[in-house]
C-alpha cells in the first residue's frame, strides 16, 4: 500500500511549482497510485485542504520557523504545510499522528537533517494552543484568516464592502456541495431519486437537486444520461436564457457542454442548439455528453467566438459565457485565488472589445434576446462590461431576468455563495 500523506506532499510540490490544475494533478497522481480508497480520500482531503488554506499556513509556519519561508527547501515547505493543515482542520487526525507522520516524511524524501526542524515547529505550534495571529490592519487580517492574496481582499472590498468581502471569502471555506441536473428526457423524478437514493439526493428547484455524499457521477444512472453534474448558478443562467421548443439558441463558448445540456434539456429536445468552441476536441466533448444524454438537437463543432461566420444562420436566443477570471469558483478551484490580479486586466476587453459579446449580437434575431454570463464577481468583467455593451450599442436594451429561487434581480443579477453555490453574473439583452 502507499503512503497518502507522501503522495499529497509530492503532488502540492508540483501544483505549486508548476501552477497546474488541482484537479488533473490530483486525479493523475491517484490513477497511478496503489493507494485503496480510505487513503486516496485522506490524500485528496490534505492535498485540496493545504491549497486551499496555503496563506494561512504560511503565516503560522512563518511566526514559527526560524528560517524565512522563501528560504525553506519546498518538499520541507510542503510536509509542514500539511502537518499544520491536519493539526489545525483535521479533527480525525490526532496531533502526535501528524507530528510523527511529518517527521517520517521528512526522512522518506531524504531530508533526514530537516527532520528535527519539522518535529519542531509542528510542536510549537501545538504548545502554543494552535493559535494564529492576525495582523492588525483589517485587509491583512483577511488575507490570513481566509488565505486570500491582499490584493484579493482590496479587490472584493472595493467592489462589494469590506462586510460582503468578507462573507464571500469565509463562504469559499466551507464544504462545498454537488448539484445534478436531472434529465426529465431521460427519467422521472421518481426513478431519478430511487437510482441515487445512497446520495442523499435534495431537491431545491425544478429537475436541480443537491446531494449530501459520495461520487454520484460514478451511479449507474449517470452512465445512463439521467443527469449531469453542474452548479446550482450556472444552472440558474440557463434558466434565464428560457429556451423553448420554438428556439434556435447560439452558446457561442460551449465546451465542455455544462450549459448546452440543460438549454436542450429545457427545449424538451427540440428546436436546434448550436454548441461552438475554439478548439475540436472540446467541441467532442459536447458531442460526447449529448450523446449520453440522448440529446439530438445539439449541433457541436469548432468555432472562434471572435469572428463572425457568415453560414450560420440567425438565432432567437444566445448565450455568451464568457471566459473570465473564475473568481465566482474559488471555493471548488481554490488555486485561482493565488493568481496575480494583473492576469485579469484584459479579460474586459477580451469579453467585450475582441469581439466575443459584441460578434454574438451580428448572430441574434430583432427581438431575439442575449444572456452574458461569467463565474467571477469582478465587476470590471460584469456590470462595466455589460453597462459598455449598452452605451456603444444602442441597439440592444436591458430586459427583466426571470425570479431566481423566489429572489428577483432586475437586468443584472450577481450570485453569491452559500445561497447560490458559488459566484456567478447574469445579465440580459434583447435586440430591438
Amino acid at each position: 500500500m502507499g503512503d497518502a500523506r507522501y503522495l499529497a506532499v509530492k503532488l502540492l510540490d508540483k501544483t505549486f511549482g508548476s501552477g497546474s490544475y488541482s484537479n488533473l494533478q490530483l486525479d493523475s497522481g491517484l490513477k497511478n497510485s496503489d493507494l485503496d480508497d480510505r487513503e486516496k480520500k485522506l490524500c485528496s482531503a490534505i492535498y485540496y485542504g493545504v491549497i486551499e488554506r496555503k496563506l494561512t499556513l504560511d503565516h503560522i509556519i512563518g511566526g514559527l520557523s526560524s528560517r524565512p519561508i522563501a528560504k525553506l527547501d519546498s518538499i520541507i515547505l510542503n510536509i509542514l504545510r500539511c502537518g499544520i493543515y491536519q493539526i489545525m482542520y483535521m479533527d480525525s487526525v490526532p496531533d502526535n499522528a501528524a507530528v510523527s507522520e511529518s517527521v517520517s516524511l521528512a526522512k522518506k524524501f531524504r531530508k533526514t537533517s530537516a527532520s528535527g526542524m519539522v518535529n519542531a515547529v509542528l510542536r510549537s505550534f501545538i504548545r502554543g494552543g494552535r493559535e494564529i495571529k492576525l495582523p492588525k490592519d483589517r485587509e491583512k487580517a483577511m488575507s490570513v484568516k481566509y488565505s486570500a492574496p491582499v490584493a484579493l481582499v482590496r479587490s472584493l472590498s472595493s467592489d462589494y464592502g469590506s462586510e460582503a468581502a468578507e462573507k464571500f471569502l469565509a463562504a469559499s471555506l466551507e464544504k462545498s456541495v454537488t448539484y445534478l441536473r436531472m434529465n426529465a428526457i431521460r427519467c422521472t423524478e421518481e426513478e431519478f431519486l430511487g437510482a441515487l437514493e445512497g446520495f442523499g439526493a435534495e431537491k431545491i428547484a425544478d429537475c436541480c437537486f443537491k446531494t449530501s455524499g459520495g461520487d454520484a457521477a460514478s451511479a449507474e444512472a449517470f452512465r445512463k444520461g439521467w443527469f449531469h453534474v453542474q452548479g446550482l448558478a450556472s444552472q440558474l443562467c440557463c434558466q434565464a436564457v428560457a429556451p423553448t421548443e420554438e428556439d434556435r439558441v447560439l452558446d457561442i463558448c460551449a465546451a465542455p457542454g455544462g450549459k448546452t445540456f440543460p438549454i436542450a434539456e429545457l427545449m424538451g429536445g427540440k428546436g436546434e442548439i448550436y454548441a461552438f468552441d475554439l478548439h475540436e476536441k472540446r467541441a467532442e466533448l459536447i458531442r460526447r455528453g449529448a450523446e449520453r444524454l440522448g440529446l439530438t438537437n445539439i449541433r457541436a463543432a469548432a468555432g472562434d467566438a471572435t469572428k463572425f461566420n457568415p453560414e450560420l444562420p440567425r438565432f432567437t436566443k444566445i448565450l455568451c459565457d464568457v471566459p473570465c477570471s473564475g473568481l465566482g469558483v474559488i471555493g471548488s478551484k481554490p488555486e485561482i485565488k493565488y493568481k496575480s490580479m494583473s492576469d485579469f486586466e484584459r479579460l474586459p476587453e477580451i469579453q467585450f472589445k475582441i469581439k466575443i459579446v459584441c460578434n454574438a449580437l451580428n448572430y441574434l434575431e430583432a427581438g431575439g434576446t442575449l444572456v452574458y454570463s461569467t463565474c467571477t464577481v469582478r465587476r470590471a468583467e460584469n456590470e462595466e462590461v455589460c453597462e459598455r455593451l449598452l452605451r456603444e450599442h444602442p441597439e440592444v436594451e436591458a430586459v427583466e431576468l426571470p425570479p431566481m429561487l423566489g429572489r428577483s434581480f432586475g437586468t443584472m443579477a450577481t450570485l453569491m455563495p452559500p445561497d447560490f453555490g458559488s459566484g456567478f453574473f447574469i445579465a440580459k439583452f434583447r435586440k430591438k
